[in-house]
């Protein structure tokens, strides 16, 4: 299956993203656990609410790319069965 430089970009984007959580939620805790360790929790629990915020967006990205691209097949695939449809209408108006 070919892919496109959008869908390589967003498979990146999404493992980059997903590292970027992993790390950034051991960063947060570790920055704020001077305060304790419920509030370096509860820093933690927001960057990770963020982050994965942002990874719903990439995805949700990826699920329009192939939403358009279907749709686009089956624009293709209307645009030819009414073109057979107009061709044969001429034929079936001679019978009469």
């Amino acid at each position: 299956m070919k892919r496109s430089t959008f869908d390589a970009l967003l498979s990146f984007l999404g493992g980059v993203s997903w590292a970027f959580v992993i790390v950034g939620v051991w960063v947060t805790f570790q920055s704020f656990v001077f305060l304790g360790v419920v509030p370096a929790l509860m820093f933690s629990f927001i960057f990770l609410f963020l982050a994965l915020f942002l990874i719903l967006i990439l995805e949700v990205m990826g699920m329009q790319r192939d939403r358009h691209d279907a749709v686009l097949k089956q624009t293709a695939l209307l645009e030819e069965i009414r073109e057979r449809l107009r061709s044969k209408e001429p034929e079936s108006s001679e019978d009469e």
